[in-house]
């Protein structure tokens, strides 16, 4: 064991979202969960048990996290920036020594007003640390290295699958990673390659190939030689930033090795990129209500994908909702269960407060904020419950229209977990149909259906990217153009140093 007076000093620190600059929403301050303190330490795993407990000083500065939306507003970003700017420069004054710094980030979150907004916030960060301190990323897989972010970040990595089970794994790997260089006094090379394919995340789930494949060499690549760790992003794809596009970094202490595994990387990425499909079988969604009403074997799952909360959408947009309550299969008294998640809408919920369970209502919900697919759908049938104090979405309500049971909420929040719906009374085990704003099934979800349409609904998150209309990506970019010529996916060499331990 390390004696105490030699552990590296390492700070941690990290700013979280997943932002649509095609979503009107805007992540405000009530959007993010801040942590501090003993818990921001207590939150990973590897230093919880105890593994890395031990071998640095640890010092938590300031977390804050959102559930992924649109842009984020600039004073909010401002605010966040300056606690952990702060909090920094504290651990750093009077010429105190702060040996390396734990980036907790996602990598696509978006800011009114900047295109690049972690590079953005490690610059900031470098000036407040100097360029001495070695700093450790973990990222979502949906991220977006941009130049900033992959000069100020000594090693980074992302996650490796989708859906993203290894999400915890992937932060412990990244802190792993920074101890294990203070240790050895070497920072890695990082190798870059920037690969021009933009795809939506579902189309590269690591479920099917080829993405299952292709993240499946990445053992293999870290087994060899002078290489610390080797990642894939996909990128985020709802976002029209010059930064948006794939990429593959490749860290070790072999400059030679580094760089080939990346080209290497890169090329096999390149090569399969027609090769990439829907992960959950597509469809319109009046296909999915079809073939989910037909259904023996249930519950049937339908992914209204193009306002997903998990990867940016609004969570309002009706669009879904207003095509659900035309259908009389799905309204009359003798209909199977639907379950219809989520739209949420604070004025609705104080109106159906003034309620008792049981009552017939009428109110209008949704498109609030995203009212371009579909406006405000009015909705009328019997409170079926009514719920306070969810720590996303505050007041929830359930509204029953035959056998269809719409859930209505305060605030955004993404029904992607079987406790989601049991938590207010509903079993979608039990139902015929779950409609949910979602994208690729999460594994609980996933683990209960019996059937699947991934509708491909519009909205802030719409599957059909083209329909979308991209103006500031890196052009040529596929799918959106032809290539003559194969792209140049040689790797770009970063940074390499002798770090005191």
């Amino acid at each position: 064991m390390t004696e105490p007076s030699s552990r590296p000093r390492i700070a941690i620190a990290g700013m979280a979202i997943e932002s649509s600059t095609f979503s009107p929403h805007r992540a405000g301050e009530r959007d993010f969960q801040r942590v501090e303190g003993a818990e921001l330490v207590e939150r990973y795993d590897a230093l919880r048990n105890g593994e890395l407990t031990d071998r640095a000083e640890w010092l938590p500065v300031y977390y804050a996290r959102s559930i992924p939306g649109g842009a984020v507003l600039p004073e909010v970003y401002e605010s966040i920036k300056a606690r952990i700017c702060e909090g920094l420069a504290a651990l750093v004054a009077d010429g105190a020594t702060l040996d390396g710094l734990f980036f907790d980030i996602h990598g696509a979150m978006s800011v009114v007003g900047l295109d690049d907004a972690e590079g953005d916030l490690i610059t900031a960060i470098r000036g407040v640390i100097g360029p001495d301190v070695v700093v450790s990323a973990s990222m979502d897989l949906h991220g977006n290295v941009s130049r900033a972010l992959v000069e100020n970040v000594d090693i980074i990595t992302c996650y490796r699958l989708a859906p993203h089970e290894d999400t915890w794994e992937t932060r412990d790997r990244a802190i792993r990673n920074l101890v294990r260089a203070l240790e050895d006094g070497v920072t890695p090379h990082r190798a870059w390659v920037r690969v021009p394919i933009l795809l939506p995340g579902e189309k590269t789930s690591t479920r099917v190939e080829p993405a299952k494949s292709l993240y499946a060499r990445i053992p293999e690549i870290e087994a060899r030689p002078g290489i610390t760790d080797a990642a894939i992003w996909i990128g985020y794809a709802w976002a029209d930033e010059p930064r948006c596009h794939a990429t593959v970094v490749v860290t070790g202490t072999d400059e030679s090795a580094t760089a080939s595994a990346a080209e290497e990387l890169g090329r096999v990425f390149w090569d399969v990129r027609d090769d990439f499909e829907f992960v959950g079988p597509p469809g319109t969604l009046d296909e999915g209500v079809a073939a989910g009403l037909t259904a023996s074997d249930t519950p049937y799952f339908i992914s209204d994908s193009g306002d997903n909360p998990g990867a940016g959408g609004t969570g309002d947009v009706t669009w879904t909702l207003a095509q659900l309550l035309t259908k009389p299969e799905l309204t009359s008294d003798d209909a199977p269960t639907t379950l219809c998640a989520s739209v949420f809408d604070r004025g609705a919920l104080d109106v159906l407060r003034r309620h008792a369970v049981g009552d017939r209502v009428s109110v209008e919900v949704g498109a609030r904020v995203d009212s371009g697919p579909h406006g405000p759908v009015l909705v009328e049938g019997i409170l079926h419950s009514l719920h306070e104090g969810d720590v996303d979405a505050g007041g929830i309500a359930v509204i029953r229209v035959g056998g269809l049971h719409v859930i209505v909420t305060e605030f955004r929040k993404a029904y992607h977990a079987v406790s989601d719906f049991s938590s207010i009374g509903l079993d979608p085990a039990s139902a015929q149909i779950v409609v949910t704003k979602i994208g690729y099934l999460e594994p609980e979800l996933y683990a209960i259906m019996r059937g699947w349409t991934l509708a491909l609904t519009p909205g802030g998150v719409d599957q059909d990217l083209e329909r979308l209309g991209h103006h500031r990506i890196q052009r040529p970019m596929h799918p959106f153009d032809e290539f003559s010529d194969a792209p140049d996916l040689s790797a770009e060499i970063v940074g390499s140093r002798a770090v005191v331990a």
